[in-house]
């Protein structure tokens, strides 16, 4: 039984009212160590018990002493409580040992979520500004399976609407198939930027651009045939993006996949009389925000009429407990009127649905923009990440086997690391200089620590079958408390949909572990010689299981 179930089942048992789950949602960690080990705030039950939280947690101070708890003091309305050092200490590492690879994992549940993330545009460079919806999306869906639940990963690709008008336009007047087909995503992005740079004189790009989209709508030959083409081009180049970051999917339905089913929707909205004509567009009005457009003068239909169809497709297909939307800040307004115009239909599911938004990748302080050509290619970033490591290891540990792959590990876990590390809704500013510092709150840090450990555990001769949790001193402390909270940061980071909080665990866990490290001497041979390797295998395991959780390998050696 979890440490922490244990103490919400010890503070259960002296009060009513409340269940050891909510108990245990209350539970907190003090932010001074001198204040405890674990707090219990009593505010909760003032209404209850009628009496003042100081004068609770007075009362329940004096009974809360046993096995596991050596002390507690009430302070503020707060109970602290002390561990016993000694028993905790052996009740965390047993947890962790007991079933290495499923620490903090939550029973199944049996439920579905689906989960929309990346979603690049066709024929437009996979940039930097793509970055923050893929590592997140792929993280919340690690995250999500280690909290019990099944996951369907969805790239829904930007591969319909009136860019490819463009594209086509300036393909006629400017491409070159060749060079095309030799460099597909940046030719295609020159001559989009091209039409942008030429339509700022020449408005009838603009009508040539609508007039070339609706005869791809209306199936016209050489137009579907061009758009095939751009798609497949697009898609060979983020293949190779996406095996780079170790990422996959269940499902590449862009929305293109949804023409045919987007008729069903409006003649839903129709027949429950939701649809009214506003200027010759049809729309659905809403309270309190503006009204969501379903269907343009020409007939044309909308983004918000593919994610309805979109929505409507992976309830029936997946039957979805939840759907995340992993979707830029900027489009909030967008889900907001997608889910009340759901709600509107009468479906109660509308109340699953969640949009996970996250602020911008900033270059100089700006907006990255396709159109303008102010991009910075992710596949670049990758590439010199993976360079820079390689060089990294060829100075400090030459004669490293496979040091191709552990550059690539490294090279690749700076870049996502840098971005999971800050709290999704904060803009991140791109800088190559600080995902490639190889020291400090990055990464590579928590990865080196993570070998440091393995060539510990090797020179040590460490046996996984043969541990020993007994005579560990004080100086571990704060690496054992450390480690009993990762499955509280599960929990908590799937809750409030945030992975920065695992990536912030990992640094504060490498963190404690090196200060451990450098005053105390783990392969002097004596009686406490193998708890201190069983202490070091435990936070391997669960540095590797933090990485793992963002998306980011653990090398044994780097």
């Amino acid at each position: 039984m979890e440490l922490v179930k244990q103490i919400a089942a010890l503070i259960g048992a002296q009060l009513e009212g409340l269940t050891v789950e909510e108990i245990e949602k209350l539970l907190e960690t003090p932010k001074n160590v001198e204040l405890g080990d674990v707090a219990f705030p009593c505010f909760t039950l003032a209404k209850i018990y009628k009496k003042s939280p100081q004068l609770i947690a007075a009362e329940l101070a004096k009974q809360l002493k046993g096995v596991l708890i050596i002390k507690a003091e009430s302070v503020g309305g707060y109970v602290n409580l002390f561990y016993n050092q000694q028993t905790v200490a052996k009740l965390v590492l047993e947890e962790i040992l007991k079933d290495p690879n499923h620490y903090g994992q939550l029973p199944m549940k049996n439920e579905k979520i689906t989960i929309d993330f990346s979603s690049p545009n066709i024929a437009k460079p996979f940039s930097m500004g793509h970055l923050r919806s893929t590592v997140i999306g792929n993280a919340l869906a690690n995250i999500a399976e280690k909290n019990g639940y099944k996951t369907i990963r969805i790239n829904h690709l930007g591969d319909w609407g009136t860019q490819f008008g463009k594209l086509i336009v300036a393909y006629k007047l400017w491409g070159d198939k060749e060079k095309i087909e030799a460099s597909p995503i940046e030719e295609l992005l020159k001559i989009y930027v091209k039409f942008h740079e030429e339509a700022v004189s020449d408005e009838s790009l603009n009508d040539k651009a609508r007039a070339a989209f609706k005869h791809l709508e209306q199936g016209d030959e050489e137009a579907r045939e061009l758009w095939k083409w751009f798609k497949e081009a697009s898609l060979k180049e983020f293949q190779g993006i996406y095996e780079l970051l170790g990422i996959q999917f269940d499902s590449l339905d862009g929305e293109a996949f949804y023409n045919d089913k987007m008729a069903i929707v409006v003649k839903d909205l129709e027949e429950r009389g939701l649809l009214v004509e506003s200027s010759g567009a049809l729309v659905v009005e809403l309270e309190d925000m503006p009204p969501c457009l379903i269907q343009k003068t020409d007939g044309a239909t909308l983004y918000a009429t593919r994610d309805l169809s979109a929505a409507l497709y992976r309830k029936k297909e997946y039957d979805f407990a939840k759907s995340f939307y992993v979707v830029g800040n900027e489009q909030s307004l967008h889900f907001k009127q997608l889910f009340k115009v759901l709600d509107k239909l009468g479906y109660g599911w509308a109340k699953a649905c969640q949009h996970v938004p996250f602020g911008m990748m900033l270059k100089d302080g700006k907006k990255m923009s396709t159109r303008k050509g102010k991009v910075v290619l992710l596949k670049g970033v990758l590439e010199e990440a993976i360079q820079e490591a390689k060089r990294g290891i060829e100075e400090k540990n030459p004669s490293l086997p496979n040091k191709e792959e552990v550059a690539k590990s490294v090279g690749v876990g700076a870049v996502i690391f840098h971005d999971l590390k800050n709290h999704r809704m904060n803009d991140v500013e791109f800088s190559l200089e600080q995902m490639l510092n190889f020291e400090g709150e990055t990464g590579p840090y928590v990865q080196y620590t993570h070998a440091r450990i393995c060539s510990l555990l090797q020179k040590g001769n460490f046996d996984a079958n043969n541990v020993s949790l007994e005579g560990l001193k004080k100086e571990t402390w704060q690496t054992i408390t450390t480690l009993q909270r990762f499955p509280q940061v599960i929990q908590k980071s799937f809750e409030q949909v945030d992975p920065s909080l695992i990536a912030k665990y990992c640094l504060t866990l490498s963190r404690h572990f090196n200060k451990y490290y450098a005053h105390t001497k783990i392969l002097v041979d004596n009686d406490t010689k193998v708890s201190k390797l069983t202490l070091c295998y435990a936070v391997a395991i669960v540095l590797k299981e933090g990485l793992n959780l963002l998306g980011i390998e653990a090398p044994e050696q780097m």
